[in-house]
């Protein structure tokens, strides 16, 4: 019996799923996901991925069985895999959607392909989010990525018998994060997985909560609500970024005839939603066109700025949320019961560890992709290079976090939710807490030094001397004269105005109309 394997990956859904939708109309197909100890042996992982991935894949059962089809699970290395059910039951095709992931990922896919070809089996790819493979240039990346998302979404396949065989070996059990060796690391206060979880959170997003997205994302007091939350499901692929995308605009036309200040706010709440789906493709492009940057500096001239000063007292404090300065600390509590921290706090706690701590980047962004439930390779790794400011093509970006309390926790609500030692410390020190006199800290039955502990350094001289030490870098002739080779193959060329920057030149030329929500892109308000 002739018969397709649609692998699933990190697209745990049937809505919108080309692979599934291809195989349904070509017959029976075994729907298959492999659990790879080697790619959770990586150390990027932790043990609350692997929990939300189980629940997304109850979920995901539960939608294909409602298509007449059934998930089954395997646990091993794809190329065994694969060779195992083709022995025993041969199949003609494998389908998957592309995935722009880690290393490992990237070189079990290319061990994949080799397989197929041996096998005469195959192999077909669909593209994921808005990422193209084998970009020529990026100046017509925005043009494919509209293409793809103005694209209908796919519906589930209609209901109907698509069993094809089943695996010939039974799964027992599903190993535990134990076995597996993953960082123990599951917030309590996690999100759950799934596409219905994700479903729920992104209507009730649509239907109220965008309407304080512009003003409430960067607090991380205000943060949690007003921000979509989507991030841990479009990255396990729960939902389709073209759904998401689309139901996106879909709302803004809607609320185009409600007159009333709430609609406006959010529809300015949605199109700033917006832009920042299009910035998500955006930094997973980079990934995908250049898979090195997981490891080594986008601008090789960085190299060595770094990475023979490592501070393991500096990176231990940071991860033990004891660096001494409150806002930092804090961000690594919630870190630790929640998995998420809104963008602007990830931006401080990656530019503090860079500057005044002077931490390389690589370790301190596996440490990080461990604490965020919504790791997502392409945008962490570029995210840490431009905040390190190892790309060469950013303006530096210093994040001060006793001016970002100041900006953004002014009560001291955030800290002192997040550590309790600060909830004895007067307003008048919430700030710089090591400040307090000794009687006063008697008074206020909390030492310096104990429960709340000194910086690790002195922040505005560290940072000065950090800063110093990257610009003096870049002033460099032949690091400023490397830049435009990195702004050609990575650098965004859609302008504020929605205009096009075509290549590393200063011309611009005109291109089709943007569609307004997709015109901001700065990361922040």
């Amino acid at each position: 019996m002739s018969y397709s394997v649609v692998w699933f990956k990190r697209d745990l859904r049937v809505h919108d799923h080309a692979p599934l939708r291809y195989a349904a109309s070509r017959g029976p197909l075994l729907c298959l996901y492999v659990l790879e100890p080697s790619l959770w042996a990586q150390p990027d992982c932790a043990t609350q991925h692997l929990l939300f991935l189980q629940e997304s894949l109850r979920d995901l059962t539960y939608q294909l069985r409602q298509c007449g089809a059934r998930l089954q699970l395997a646990v091993g290395e794809l190329p065994e895999v694969l060779g195992r059910l083709h022995a025993a039951a041969p199949f003609a095709r494998l389908l998957a959607h592309e995935e722009t992931g880690n290393g490992h990922t990237y070189a079990r896919d290319l061990a994949v392909g080799r397989w197929c070809q041996e096998n005469g089996v195959q192999w077909q790819e669909w593209p994921q989010h808005g990422v193209t493979r084998r970009l020529p240039s990026r100046d017509i990346w925005h043009a494919l990525w509209e293409t793809h998302m103005q694209a209908p979404c796919l519906p589930p396949p209609a209901p109907a018998s698509l069993h094809g065989p089943s695996l010939p070996w039974p799964l027992m059990r599903w190993p535990e994060a134990r076995e597996l060796g993953l960082d123990p690391l599951d917030p309590p206060q996690r999100q759950r997985g799934g596409r219905s979880a994700g479903r729920q959170i992104f209507d009730q997003f649509l239907d109220r909560r965008c309407q304080h997205y512009r003003s409430g994302m960067s607090s991380p007091l205000s943060a949690p609500t007003a921000c979509s939350r989507l991030s841990p499901y479009l990255a396990l692929g729960c939902l389709s970024m073209r759904e998401v995308v689309q139901a996106t605009m879909a709302q803004i036309e809607a609320l185009a005839d409600h007159p009333s200040a709430q609609a406006g706010w959010q529809r300015k709440g949605l199109a700033a939603f917006a832009s920042r789906l299009h910035w998500h493709c955006h930094f997973i492009q980079k990934l995908e066109s250049e898979p090195e940057l997981e490891w080594r500096n986008l601008h090789r001239g960085y190299d060595g700025l770094r990475e023979h000063e490592w501070n393991a007292m500096h990176f231990e404090a940071l991860t033990q949320g004891r660096s001494g300065w409150p806002m930092v600390d804090a961000c690594v509590a919630m870190l630790r019961e929640t998995g998420w921290i809104n963008f602007r706090m990830r931006a401080m706690l990656v530019s503090v560890a860079s500057y005044p701590l002077w931490l390389h980047w690589r370790p301190v962004g596996l440490w990080l992709a461990r604490q965020f439930l919504d790791y997502e390779p392409g945008i962490h790794w570029s995210q840490m290079q431009m905040q390190a400011g190892t790309t060469g093509i950013n303006t530096t970006r210093v994040y001060n976090p006793i001016k970002q309390a100041q900006d953004h926790d002014p009560q001291g609500l955030f800290v002192r939710r997040w550590l309790p030692a600060m909830r004895r410390v007067p307003d008048a020190y919430l700030l710089q807490p090591w400040l307090m006199p000794p009687a006063l800290q008697q008074r206020c039955g909390v030492r310096v030094g104990e429960q709340i502990p000194l910086p690790v350094v002195e922040l505005e001289q560290a940072t000065r001397s950090a800063k110093q030490r990257v610009h003096a870098l870049r002033a460099q002739a032949e690091i400023r004269a490397a830049r435009a080779a990195i702004v050609d193959q990575h650098g965004s060329r859609l302008m504020r105005d929605g205009s096009s920057h075509q290549g590393s030149g200063p011309a611009r030329r005109r291109q089709p109309a943007v569609p307004p929500a997709m015109q901001q892109q700065a990361l922040e308000f």
